[in-house]
């Protein structure tokens, strides 16, 4: 990802940090979100997806959900991890087109709807939410 289109989904993502509501900013505190331009290989061949195909991750949730923790255990720190290559592939780019079935696709607009959705799903995963959760919940 060049420089700049890195500095305009880093802006995007901040004035949709912006936009949440305080809850979720208090929870941010407890889980910090970290951006990447895309995964790297090794988790992607962990994951059971194709290590080249660098953009079939929006993000991911790294450590122990909440509702599977133990005060036995001491856990590494919960992470959320963005990607920004995989959210603009799945917003459909930053310009914006229609594809042959009509459905608007790419722009900032999407992009916005995509981090937004995605932050929100891995944030999710730190509650314990599975996909199926999430997916009942407009975060799938």
């Amino acid at each position: 990802m060049r420089r700049d289109e890195r500095a305009r989904f880093d802006a995007i993502f901040e004035e949709v940090l912006e936009s949440l509501p305080p809850r979720i900013h208090a929870l941010i505190e407890e889980v910090p979100v970290a951006l990447e331009d895309h995964p790297p290989r090794s988790l992607l061949a962990e994951m059971g997806i194709d290590p080249d195909d660098r953009t079939a991750l929006c993000g991911v949730h790294s450590g122990v959900p909440l509702t599977e923790r133990s005060v036995d255990r001491h856990e590494l720190p919960d992470t959320v991890t963005l990607f920004r290559e995989g959210i603009l592939e799945e917003a459909g780019g930053w310009e914006p087109w229609t594809d042959e079935d009509g459905t608007e696709l790419g722009g900032e607009q999407h992009v916005r709807h995509e981090i937004r959705v995605t932050l929100l799903h891995e944030l999710g995963h730190h509650f314990g939410l599975d996909e199926d959760d999430l997916e009942r919940l407009g975060y799938g």
